[in-house]
């Protein structure tokens, strides 16, 4: 038996990005809750979120991400063969998301499944990708990041309801004949497990929030610098360094630590909320579409969050 030869690399073609219409600002939870708009802005560096309705699912922001991402590409739907979507807040984890966004936007027949590594799910589901055709075992693959958070949410819990959101990000991913998704590095600190969870079906998400503040202003510029080693690039060289969007004290802090004095920060957090796994697509397509960062540059993406799992690799600007 003859196996196949691999190809060389992959690349983004295309993002796409999608926010629910109702944006809820700090004054309207500061009505509801012992918080103000100076709090949260001081705290966590948001001004306002969106909250998807309750007719709206994480399966219909992930449809409408991924159309934009697949209308941006050029590509029809036939010619997509692997759909990925990361999720960490689903009602119901039968049947997965990746099946159902593949159907409704007229994808027949792919290999569809769903990735569970929280806020880091979208560079895990991009390495995945990346290496789905490099093996030779995908084309064209779409890679989702979705997350309805307000779903798992307690509304009277300052901890949790002034950070969380919802909204999607997708992205493109192609065959190329150079290397356009650096080597991605990865990991987990499951001893902090219990920092960000939800316990049970009956429960609420809830987190430790100094726990992850101190582990991910400190443990995690090594891993992106890492990510940019593997690569082959100095961080002089990036263009953009797309964090996940998890609180605007903590990519700054990280954003120092690397030291990359030509990179866009992304902070997008700061009118779009910490979406999860959507937040680094949904941030980079938002860049993309005001033209802060160049189409060939490189960015520096780097996913971190609940488990703890942690993901960076460097990618080329589509």
């Amino acid at each position: 038996m003859r196996l196949m030869p691999s190809i060389p690399g992959a690349r983004v073609l295309a993002f796409g990005g999608y926010q629910p219409s109702n944006v809820v600002t700090n004054d309207e939870l500061a009505a509801r809750i012992e918080t103000s708009d100076e709090w949260i802005r001081t705290r966590v560096g948001i001004v306002e979120r969106r909250i998807a309705s309750a007719n709206e699912s994480e399966v219909d922001l992930a449809v409408q991400a991924g159309g934009k991402a697949l209308a941006a590409s050029g590509l029809a739907a036939s010619e997509i063969d692997l759909v990925i979507v990361a999720t960490c807040t689903l009602e119901a984890p039968i049947p997965n998301a990746a099946g159902r966004v593949a159907h409704r936007l007229g994808i027949d027949a792919p290999g569809a499944f769903d990735v569970n590594a929280a806020c880091a799910g979208f560079c895990y589901a991009l390495a995945a990708a990346s290496d789905a055709i490099r093996s030779g075992s995908a084309t064209n693959v779409l890679v989702v990041g979705t997350e309805k958070l307000s779903q798992w949410i307690d509304w009277d819990d300052r901890a949790t309801s002034v950070i969380f959101a919802d909204g999607a990000g997708a992205a493109v991913v192609v065959p190329s004949e150079t290397p356009g998704i650096g080597p991605v590095v990865w990991g987990s600190a499951g001893d902090k497990y219990d920092a960000i969870m939800i316990k049970d079906r009956e429960s609420h998400l809830r987190q430790e929030g100094q726990t992850v503040f101190r582990w991910a202003t400190t443990a995690l510029h090594p891993v992106a610098l890492r990510a940019c080693e593997r690569a082959g690039v100095d961080p002089a060289e990036l263009a953009a360094f797309v964090p996940h969007q998890a609180n605007l004290r903590i990519i700054e802090a990280i954003a120092r630590k690397i030291g990359a004095p030509h990179a866009v920060v992304a902070k997008d957090i700061v009118t779009a909320g910490n979406t999860s796994a959507a937040s680094i697509p949904l941030a980079l397509s938002r860049m993309i579409e005001r033209g802060e960062v160049p189409s060939g540059g490189l960015a520096l993406l780097l996913g971190f969050g609940a488990g703890l799992t942690y993901a960076a690799q460097v990618i080329e600007i589509p």
